[in-house]
């Protein structure tokens, strides 16, 4: 198909098409850190009736530290992964933080890895229109319901109002382990939007 296209996935680097990486397709990989993403994960699954639900944050958190929230293993997995290959060259990995922090620098980096050259007006047009807030709005109003579930706040570091210390030490152990000598741990800014 001679035009560009754009394909958004949940998979990880193993279950992505071989062809994407012979044809040279670029690909943004968009991580959160882990700690917001189980907050986020906690509210979706207790406002998605087609998957399980748990009773208190601590069933959840339970279950997430032990890779049963999911068929698809940890939330850390894709990271390990995708760790290898940050250095690729059609390869761009963005921290969720990054993108509210400075949305506007963030546009223009992903449109100069894409080759594109937009106007510092263009960007700042984009980075107004594509913030959390209009894009949640918009998910209202086009997918109803499930616009609310996707987007739930979009806030990072709200994990400081939910987990209990004895939470947040297990999952920064977790982090350790999984991801402390790895690059990525440089990208998430740990000791940034992570640590108490």
């Amino acid at each position: 198909i001679p035009f560009l296209r754009i394909l958004i996935t949940h998979l990880n680097y193993d279950c992505l098409p071989k062809s994407i990486f012979k044809e040279k397709g670029k690909i943004v990989v968009l991580f959160r850190n882990p700690k917001d993403t189980a907050v986020s994960f906690f509210h979706f699954h207790n406002n998605v009736p087609s998957v399980p639900s748990y009773s208190s944050r601590d069933e959840f958190f339970s279950g997430f530290m032990t890779d049963l929230y999911s068929g698809w293993g940890s939330c850390f997995d894709p990271a390990v992964t995708w760790n290898k290959h940050t250095e690729d060259k059609n390869t761009m990995v963005i921290i969720y933080a990054d993108l509210k922090g400075n949305l506007t620098a963030s546009v223009k980096q992903v449109a100069e890895f894409f080759g594109f050259s937009p106007t510092a007006e263009q960007i700042q047009a984009i980075a107004e229109r594509d913030n959390f807030q209009p894009v949640n709005v918009k998910a209202q109003e086009t997918d109803g319901a499930v616009g609310l579930i996707i987007f739930h706040k979009g806030e990072f570091v709200y994990w400081k109002n939910v987990f209990a210390e004895a939470q947040n030490q297990k999952l920064a152990a977790k982090f350790k382990v999984c991801l402390e000598v790895t690059k990525l741990r440089v990208k998430f800014k740990y000791d940034v939007y992570c640590k108490a």
